[in-house]
């Protein structure tokens, strides 16, 4: 079993958008994945619910049982959890203890920039990071590549400890989807390939850290 864990203290950066397109890329490649979802909300169980509808729904699981989180079941496959806005400290201990890789979206904003900061600060303390057996990595989401403060944010981010191993662009096709429980994978059309491809750097990644 492999666990990737979303992350970010901050809130509407993305995580669930991020967790949900993920599991379903593994879907979509015909790889065993789940969806553990932390997040009191429960914006990943809906998703999945309405893709119930369309006869695609993943096996979902309830992370905010802590005692699940670290005992997750072995037939899980790749685990992707989607975490709850404002978590850190101790509440994300049992995340980072179980996580093969962790994923930190983060916005080319200066409020969003900080935020994660202070996240990647605490991250950073726990013993799986410090010793370099718990890879981290940063997303920027909601990229405007050609936009200044877009280039501003990479060069900063890229002067942090953790890489950045993907820009997923500004689109309003991440919003659409997800409000019909579908995701970016679930199509295979030249209007949506090039969106797929701002992926492939964070599958490359993934791949590689195993």
């Amino acid at each position: 079993m492999t666990v990737w864990l979303v992350a970010c203290s901050k809130g509407g950066v993305g995580k669930t958008t991020l967790a949900v397109n993920l599991a379903a890329a593994q879907a979509d490649a015909g790889r065993n994945v789940s969806v553990v979802d932390a997040d009191p909300q429960g914006s990943a169980t809906r998703w999945n619910q309405r893709r119930s509808e369309h006869g695609h729904a993943l096996p979902i699981l309830d992370g905010r049982n802590r005692t699940l989180v670290r005992q997750l079941p072995a037939g899980a496959g790749t685990a992707v959890i989607d975490t709850p806005a404002g978590i850190g400290g101790r509440e994300l201990e049992p995340f980072l203890d179980v996580a093969d890789a962790a994923l930190v979206p983060v916005q080319p904003s200066a409020l969003d920039i900080e935020a994660a900061a202070r996240f990647l600060d605490g991250v950073a303390m726990h013993p799986r990071v410090r010793r370099g057996t718990l890879p981290v990595a940063l997303v920027l989401n909601r990229a405007k590549p050609q936009t200044s403060a877009s280039q501003q944010a990479l060069e900063l981010l890229r002067g942090w400890p953790f890489p950045v191993v993907a820009q997923l662009r500004d689109s309003q096709a991440y919003t659409v989807l997800t409000g019909l429980g579908r995701s970016l994978f679930d199509y295979h059309s030249m209007q949506v390939r090039a969106h797929q491809e701002d992926w492939q750097p964070l599958f490359r990644w993934l791949q590689r850290v195993g």
